[in-house]
């Protein structure tokens, strides 16, 4: 069964930057692409970034030059950097293993919010 845990949220002013992580356990996580999604309220929940199993990264347009995806796979995390936060970044973000639909393969989510 595989663990993912969300950490690094907070409050934080425009303008910002935040550092989130991810930890997943089981060897699963070195061969999985991983990817960060957020759901700010109201909308539904929306792929933000997503870095491969052999370190290529993928971004939504709107945080792109903004936020940096990467792992460490001796750590089994994968983090979200995030810089020059903006309010509508707020929501919760969440973290996923290899794109599995499964309640398992999904973290709890960690609460970001961009207020001045």
């Amino acid at each position: 069964q595989v663990q993912v845990v969300e950490s690094g949220g907070g409050l934080v002013q425009p303008g910002g930057s935040l550092r989130l992580s991810c930890a997943a356990s089981g060897s699963i996580f070195r061969l999985s692409t991983m990817y960060w999604y957020r759901q700010a309220p109201g909308k539904l929940r929306e792929l933000v970034a997503a870095v491969s199993s052999s370190g290529n990264t993928n971004y939504a347009d709107s945080v792109k030059g903004r936020f940096t995806i990467s792992r460490d796979n001796a750590k089994n995390t994968v983090y979200l950097q995030m810089m020059s936060l903006k309010i509508e970044d707020t929501g919760v973000y969440y973290c996923n293993v290899g794109g599995y639909a499964q309640a398992e393969y999904w973290g709890q989510g960690t609460q970001v919010t961009v207020s001045s």
